[in-house]
């Protein structure tokens, strides 16, 4: 389940809530990270105030290299940061 999480976590730790676009930054950070294979699928849900949501299925027609010059690219070595589930604040 962690690895499923990460790119949510990851984004939200280096760019923010971003709302909506969050998940572009997320399909991002996964192909980056080199995990989308042909046949693989994607189910990206989005969701905003009051009834506002967005689901979309995605299906891989082939395997996508790690692109140069995407969003996580300069960076994606450094990641995954250890984000600790509770933080107790004093």
């Amino acid at each position: 389940m962690e690895e499923e999480m990460e790119a949510s976590k990851m984004t939200l730790h280096r760019f923010g809530n971003t709302s909506s676009s969050s998940i572009c930054y997320e399909l991002s950070h996964t192909e980056t990270k080199g995990r989308m294979k042909r046949g693989n699928r994607v189910w990206q849900i989005g969701l905003g105030g009051g009834f506002k949501s967005i689901s979309a299925v995605w299906k891989c027609l082939h395997t996508i290299e790690p692109e140069k010059g995407n969003a996580w690219s300069d960076r994606i070595d450094s990641y995954p940061v250890d984000i600790p589930d509770i933080v107790e604040i004093d």
